[in-house]
Order: C-alpha cells, then structure tokens, then sequence
C-alpha cells in the first residue's frame, strides 16, 4: 500500500468545480488529493506585439499559459517572483502552454489571445499536470461560450487533453505521485496525451538509477490508464 493507501495504479480523488471564480471567461478549480490548482481563462481579441512583428497569420490566434505557487502553498512560504521567473516556473509554463495548444485550433480561433492562468493554492506533488488536466476545462468552457454568441466556430476545440504524472517508488511503478512519493522517486515521469491516444509530451528523469525501455512501457501504460479516467472526469464537468 501507499502513502495515502492507494493501489499503485490508482489515482488521487479528482474534483473539477467549474465556474469557481465568476468573471473569467472560463474558470476552474482541480483538486487531485491534496494538490489544488485554480485555471482562469481570459480571452483577448488582439494578439501579442512579438506575434505581430512577426507577421503572424492575422486570422490565426494564440494560447499561452502563467503559473505561480501562491506563497503558502508548501509547506514553507514560497516568495512571489517579483524580480523575475525561476528556471522552474518559466519551463512549467511552457510546459502547460504546449499541451493546452494541442486542444485548440488556433486557425480557427482568429487573431485572439487565450490566457491560462495556473496559479497553485495548496501543493502536493503533480501541480503542473493538474494545471493541463484543469486548464483544459477551463479552456474549453472559455471557447464553447465564445461559439453559443457565434465568435469562433464550434470546432475550434480539437480534442481534449489530460496529464498525469508516473513514476518508481521503491521498484515499483506508480500513477500520480503524491509528494512524499515523489521525493524519493527512482523515476519521475509527466505525460501529457489527447483523447486520441496521442502524446502532446513526455517529460522523464531518471532521478537515481537510469531505468530501461520496459520499464518506461509500464509507466506510459499506466499513465495511459489514469488519463482516460481524467478525461472521463473532465468530460462530466463539461
């Protein structure tokens, strides 16, 4: 048994409150376990000036995503980043931003702008692929309200998009490492795939021993596993 009493292939309880803040276009708050993460979406009919100076497709749009660790989300204060992005947090972004990209036609959303903010309430091991997994929601939310007034067309939402995190504990592979599992993890892996089967990314570190090729085919297959339960979760919040 784990930490938390879960069987290796098992995954964290999963909420997705929809609408949790009122005036974003879309809104959502994801708790995995303990792990809670707010995605707000805003929409912006313009797109960004190094878009622009580079002569971007005018009828073509754009996703990009923001993420922070609110101060007392760990277990000690966690400073603003006020002087500037860490390392951590600007690759968390691209990360976030890329996988949500996969969900959108950008063609079809026009010369517009869709902002995911990701911003961490309470941290317990997997923020960034509860990030993708609630950003997602949220996303989607945003752009079916966009198509009902006739702003973009319906099929600007390609295909959804979920991720989860793998890895080894003690030898044995294990779906949505908490914190106190993924600290001492052997092997840390973040994979992010569509409702199609398809990898949007693969993110794996060996963090003590390299692992070997059956070994990552075991952590896909049960990542595989826990994102086709996200996406059902996912697909009864819509």
């Amino acid at each position: 048994m784990r930490v938390d009493g879960r069987a290796n292939d098992d995954l964290r309880p999963v909420t997705i409150t929809p609408d949790y803040i009122a005036y974003p276009e879309g809104s959502v708050l994801i708790e995995m376990g303990s792990t809670k993460v707010l995605c707000n979406v805003t929409v912006e009919d313009t797109l960004p000036s190094w878009l622009r100076n580079q002569g971007w497709d005018n009828e073509q749009g754009w996703l990009t995503a923001e993420y922070a660790l609110l101060p007392r989300s760990t277990h000690t204060r966690t400073p603003r980043e006020t002087r500037g992005l860490r390392g951590r947090t600007q690759e968390i972004r691209r990360f976030i931003g890329r996988s949500l990209r996969a969900a959108v036609d950008l063609q079809k959303l026009g010369p517009r702008t869709i902002i995911v903010d990701c911003d961490v309430l309470q941290a317990d091991g997997g923020t960034r692929t509860a990030a993708v997994t609630g950003g997602y929601v949220a996303v989607a939310l945003a752009l079916q309200r966009l198509a009902e007034r006739g702003v973009v067309p319906a099929d600007v939402l390609r295909v959804p998009v979920a991720a989860v995190s793998v890895g080894v504990v003690d030898g044995e592979p294990m779906l949505d490492l908490c914190y106190a599992e993924d600290a001492i993890a052997d092997v840390d892996v973040n994979v992010v795939m569509t409702a199609d089967g398809e990898y949007v990314e693969v993110q794996g570190t060996a963090e003590g021993r390299p692992f070997d090729r059956a070994a990552l085919e075991k952590l896909l297959n049960l990542a595989e596993k826990g994102i086709g339960e996200l996406l059902a979760i996912q697909k009864r919040a819509l």
